[in-house]
């Protein structure tokens, strides 16, 4: 009744909110790189800046319990930012050499720039008093993307009245369309202070509205920039030679074995990335987190952590997830292109692998074998809504998977959104019946400081087949419920209380139930 309740309030409300005016910065060129030494002293100085941080957890829009002063300035090649962070009590400031990206637990600043203006995704750049980095790309609608990486500067200083941060932003580490005369970005800076559970933000951004890149301010004064011809070639060579005994011939025998490729990018128009391999080594990638492999009813997934697949990785992702990159095991040759051309999204990739090829006997007349991978990926992005298609396919041999997809996201009004997705397959295998089907999919969410909402329906066909996508299980229809309510008091320890409630269950396509879970939380 709760639920049915705060779903017929929320949703009578219009659909559509009269938009914040957003807020302007403007920046100036610095005649000098900024130096991490002039801010030591903790006083105000000139230049653009930011002061007016409000809150965004534990409360909403109102100000930071602690002053910070973000400074902004660019030249030819890099975006500068310095945080001067005030407080209170600086023994309580947690700053502790850790990996890279490990900061969460710690006092840290971070930079978001939306450089295409779309208030659909941004850059993160974010550092500790101690000056590690981690860097992201947010993405409306998508989980956050920390497999990004790019290179940039940091230093970091403890002082008496808090912590110094200077960050140096390379424009060849960023991609933005090409303009004459100066640009409009999107920005917004943030401290977080965990001791406190605060998280601040100029300008102030709220969870009162569910879009986070369209609270942004609008970053106004840059001129002159680019990413210039941003060419990177990386050639590799690996030789190995072995001597053992040969136990059968009473002799040492000896092996030896070679291998050399390249790995290309090209930066075309400032905003496309264009990537070619040639026999790729991904040797030196770093390992997988361990996970529990064994007695698994479904496949386990692992994320991809290869370069070449990485960069706008987001451009491919649909609701289903029809493209899993990690399904290219051991590619010859490849080219893959992504990037923004106006208010499309697009992203297109071909590649050959031999893994398939490697796996069936050598008797067998595909033994060798490669197969050929290509997807393609448009997505128009308006008003914070979009639409999207997605057409993925592999050709093995005389066996081949296609796979065409459509999707959207609608955003009813500032809370709500509706995501849909349609999916259709077509494969022939070796040796066996032709096969084809259809996936459905649809969400329905609400995201607040007190109640949010998501209700999910997911239809998998018993025949439909991705072979380059990620679906555990066919053959069933599922519905997931979740909502949560929350009281946030103005005073006290306590920063929020409240119900959860999730409900799910699956069924097969012959009506047989498969599986339910009815949970009832409060936190």
């Amino acid at each position: 009744m709760l639920v049915s309740a705060l779903l017929a309030s929320t949703l009578a409300a219009p659909l559509a909110q009269t938009a914040t005016p957003r807020q302007i910065l403007t920046i100036v060129r610095a005649a000098a790189p900024p130096r991490l030494e002039d801010f030591l002293t903790g006083e105000r100085r000139e230049g653009v800046s930011a002061d007016a941080f409000l809150q965004r957890e534990p409360q909403d829009l109102i100000p930071a319990t602690e002053r910070t002063e973000a400074y902004l300035s660019y030249d030819d090649t890099n975006l500068y930012a310095v945080f001067v962070c005030h407080t209170s009590d600086p023994s309580r400031i947690r700053a502790r050499m850790s990996r890279r990206e490990q900061i969460f637990n710690d006092d840290f600043v971070g930079v978001f720039l939306d450089t295409f203006h779309d208030r659909q995704r941004a850059y993160m750049f974010a550092a500790s008093p101690l000056g590690i980095q981690l860097d992201g790309i947010i993405s409306e609608g998508q989980d956050d993307d920390f497999s990004f990486d790019t290179i940039w500067e940091t230093r970091g200083r403890l002082t008496d009245f808090g912590y110094v941060v200077w960050i140096a932003i390379p424009f060849k580490s960023l991609r933005f369309p090409p303009e004459s005369g100066p640009r409009t970005w999107g920005v917004a800076f943030m401290r977080g202070i965990p001791v406190k559970s605060e998280n601040a933000f100029w300008p102030g951004i709220t969870r009162r509205l569910t879009s986070f890149t369209s609270q942004f301010a609008d970053l106004r004064g840059l001129d002159g920039v680019s990413p210039g011809r941003n060419i990177r070639l990386i050639p590799y060579g690996t030789f190995t030679g072995a001597r053992f005994l040969d136990r059968d011939a009473a002799a040492y025998d000896t092996e030896k074995d070679g291998r050399a490729g390249i790995d290309a990018k090209i930066v075309a128009r400032d905003s496309l990335a264009f990537d070619f391999t040639l026999n790729p080594d991904f040797s030196q990638v770093e390992s997988d987190e361990p996970q529990v492999t064994i007695n698994q009813r479904f496949e386990v997934f692992f994320p991809e952590k290869r370069p070449f697949f990485l960069e706008n990785a987001g451009y491919f992702q649909t609701p289903v997830n029809l493209f899993f990159s990690r399904r290219i095991r051991d590619p010859q040759v490849g080219a893959r292109m992504t990037g923004k051309i106006g208010a499309w999204a697009v992203g297109a990739l071909t590649l050959d692998d031999r893994g398939p090829g490697d796996t069936v006997p050598e008797t067998d007349p595909l033994h060798g074998d490669r197969t050929f991978n290509g997807v393609v990926r448009l997505r128009r992005e308006f008003g914070g809504s979009s639409v999207g298609a997605l057409v993925t396919s592999r050709d093995f041999g005389p066996s081949f998977n296609r796979v065409a997809s459509a999707d959207s996201r609608l955003r009813l009004n500032a809370q709500w959104f509706l995501q849909g997705q349609a999916a259709v397959s077509d494969t022939e295998p070796i040796g066996g019946e032709r096969l084809r089907d259809v996936t459905y999919s649809a969400n329905l969410s609400r995201n607040s400081r007190q109640f949010s909402y998501q209700l999910d329906y997911t239809d998998i066909g018993k025949d439909f087949r991705t072979t380059l996508g990620f679906i555990p299980r066919t053959d069933v229809r599922q519905a997931t419920q979740f909502a949560t309510y929350r009281w946030r008091p103005k005073s006290g320890r306590l920063l929020s209380y409240g119900p959860n409630s999730f409900a799910t269950a699956t069924w097969d396509h012959t009506g047989q139930l498969q599986d339910w879970t009815v949970r009832f939380r409060s936190r």
